[in-house]
C-alpha cells in the first residue's frame, strides 16, 4: 500500500479510529464543511478514486461508476446494501464490502427495547407523566407480559436468533419463518413455521429480514389481517418491507396494539405522518446500530475491507 491509492469518503467525517487506521496507508478526501460537497469536485474525487468508503448515504449506480473508472472496491459501514446498483458493479469488476455480524447485538437490543415498549408502553408513559397527568394512569390502559407469549420472528438470521435469545430471557415461545429452516434452530430455542402459522399465532412480531424483491412490501393489508387482534408489531429491518398505509390502519383500528418501528417508508418519516398523530406508536430514527462500540467496529471493519482489496487480499465481508 502506498499514498499514491484514494480513498473518497462519502459521508464527510467518518469515525477517528478509522482515520488513524487509513491516514498513513492511503490518500483520503472527504468534505469537512457543511452540505453535500459541490459537483466539481466530487467529480474531480471519483475520476481519481480507488475506493470509495460509504456509511450507505449515496445510491450507487451506474451513473456513478462511469465517473469513476479507477474504482476498485466501495466498503460500505452497513449490513445492507439495497442502495447498490451490484450487477453495474460486477460489470464494472468493483469489489463491494459490508460489515455483517458487527452490529447484531446492538440491533437486537433495539428490537427488544421496542418490543417491551409495545408491550409496556414505556414512552408513552414518559409523556403522559411529563404533561403532568400523572395521577390519570387509568388513560394509559394495561400494558401486556411478555412471560408465557408467542413471540414470532420473520428472518433468522444472526440479528433474528440474538433477538430470539432476548425473547427466551423472558420467558417467550418462539417461533419463527425464514427462507429455509436453520439446522440450528435449537440452540436458540426456536421452532420453525410457515409464514402463515407464524402470522396467526404470534402475540409479537419482529421483523428482522433484509430487503430484497421477496421481501419489498412482504407486510401488507393482507398480512397484518391476517394477524391476531391485538398483536404487537416490531420492525428493525427495512422500512420497505412494510406498506405504511397498510400499518397505519392496523394501528388505528386496533387490529395490532402497538408498534415500534426503527426504519420506515419514507425514510426519514415526516414529522406531520398520519402515523405520529397515533398513540400506539414509537418511532426511533433508524438509531439500531448507533453505539459508540457499534459504530467504532463498523467503522474499522469497513476501513480493513478497503485496504485488503486494494492490497489483492480477502476482505473482512465481500457482497457476493
Amino acid at each position: 500500500m502506498d499514498l499514491k491509492n484514494k480513498i473518497v469518503i462519502c459521508s464527510g467525517k467518518i469515525r477517528p479510529v478509522a482515520v488513524e487506521y487509513l491516514q498513513d496507508k492511503v490518500t483520503l478526501r472527504s468534505w469537512q464543511q457543511k452540505g453535500r460537497v459541490p459537483e466539481p469536485q466530487w467529480t474531480e474525487w471519483l475520476q481519481e478514486a480507488d475506493a470509495l468508503y460509504s456509511s450507505g448515504n449515496i445510491r450507487i449506480d451506474e451513473a456513478l461508476l462511469q465517473k469513476a473508472p479507477k474504482l476498485q472496491v466501495i466498503a460500505q459501514a452497513s449490513v445492507g446494501y439495497d442502495n447498490f446498483d451490484v450487477a453495474a458493479c460486477r460489470a464494472h469488476n468493483v469489489k463491494i464490502g459490508n460489515t455483517p455480524g458487527v452490529l447484531v447485538n446492538a440491533v437486537a437490543d433495539i428490537a427488544y427495547g421496542l418490543l417491551i415498549d409495545t408491550a409496556r408502553g414505556i414512552v408513552r408513559g414518559h409523556l403522559h407523566a411529563k404533561s403532568g397527568r400523572w395521577g390519570e394512569r387509568k388513560a394509559l390502559g394495561l400494558g401486556a407480559d411478555l412471560y408465557g407469549k408467542t413471540l414470532g420472528v420473520v428472518g433468522f438470521g444472526d440479528i433474528g436468533s440474538a433477538i430470539a435469545r432476548r425473547g427466551q430471557a423472558s420467558g417467550m415461545r418462539v417461533i419463527y419463518h425464514n427462507r429455509r429452516r436453520r439446522l440450528d434452530d435449537a440452540v436458540f430455542g426456536a421452532t420453525y413455521v410457515s409464514m402463515e402459522e407464524l402470522l396467526r399465532d404470534s402475540d409479537f412480531i419482529v421483523v428482522a429480514v433484509t430487503l430484497n424483491p421477496s421481501t419489498t412490501g412482504l407486510f401488507d393489508a393482507a398480512a397484518f389481517a391476517a394477524m391476531k387482534d391485538g398483536v404487537r408489531f416490531v420492525n428493525i429491518s427495512r422500512g420497505k418491507v412494510v406498506d405504511t398505509d397498510a400499518l397505519y390502519d392496523a394501528l388505528k383500528s386496533g387490529k395490532v396494539a402497538a408498534a415500534g418501528l426503527d426504519v420506515t417508508e419514507p425514510e426519514p418519516l415526516p414529522g406531520d405522518h398520519p402515523l405520529f398523530s397515533l398513540p400506539n406508536i414509537t418511532v426511533t430514527p433508524h438509531i439500531a446500530s448507533a453505539t459508540e462500540e457499534t459504530r467504532d467496529e463498523m467503522a474499522m471493519v469497513t476501513a480493513k475491507n478497503i485496504i485488503a482489496a486494494l492490497s489483492g487480499q480477502p476482505m473482512l465481508a465481500q457482497v457476493d
